[in-house]
């Protein structure tokens, strides 16, 4: 019996879509909340959006600017996160944790054992689902003429803006906490701490500053 090889079969069926600042800048500001919120958490920390929904008030450590990254929500069922990897402790920049501070003064569910994004609709006894989050997604990038966006899109940008800002390849492999790589990242190790924080820095400013902050590290 000979093997077939079938040309093609194992390449994706669709590249890939990262926003470049302006595009985000774009989106973001058809998004109202909490959506606005959720997607800077994503673009600004590769979060997917289960882990992001998933997500409790009780998870960010206010005092030394930490947000634990431990469980996810798929389908409205609680689970822990995708990976051992995934599971972690991560640096939040001082302007994205007073976006955070923000909505928790904003949300009529800011108790410490609450959902972070907690819906309205299910009286904060759950998150808002992801079909929720991609509907209005959807609606704002529309308005933005942006074209089409999937949730898991913000993920891919946070990667692309890390590259754009000069962070090594080692580092962003583990601020991706991707499974597939622990060799590199064990190389890297906690030394990377501050590079990783750095780099973290940096997204932020292009999240929140946009093309002015762009034009500065330029």
């Amino acid at each position: 019996m000979e093997l077939v090889t079938i040309r093609g079969a194992t390449k994706r069926k669709r590249q890939p879509r990262s926003l470049t600042v302006d595009e985000f800048r774009l989106f973001a500001q058809n998004l109202a909340e909490p959506f606005h919120t959720i997607a800077l958490l994503c673009v600004c920390l590769g979060l997917r959006i289960s882990e992001c929904l998933a997500l409790r008030w009780s998870d960010v450590d206010w005092l030394n600017g930490k947000l634990r990254v431990e469980r996810g929500i798929v389908c409205q069922q609680v689970d822990e996160v995708k990976t051992v990897e995934s599971r972690r402790d991560l640096s939040i920049d001082a302007c994205l944790l007073n976006a955070l501070k923000e909505w928790k003064q904003t949300t009529q569910f800011p108790n410490t054992e609450d959902w972070m994004f907690a819906s309205p609709v299910q009286l904060g006894r759950l998150p808002w689902s992801y079909d929720q989050i991609w509907r209005v997604y959807q609606k704002a990038a529309k308005a933005a003429g942006i074209g089409g966006l999937r949730t898991h899109s913000l993920r891919h940008t946070y990667r692309s803006w890390l590259d754009s800002v000069g962070t090594p390849v080692g580092v962003q492999q583990k601020l991706m906490r991707h499974a597939d790589i622990r060799t590199t990242m064990n190389v890297y190790g906690d030394a990377a701490t501050d590079e990783m924080t750095e780099a973290h820095s940096k997204v932020v400013g292009l999240a929140l500053n946009g093309a002015q902050a762009e034009r500065k590290m330029s």
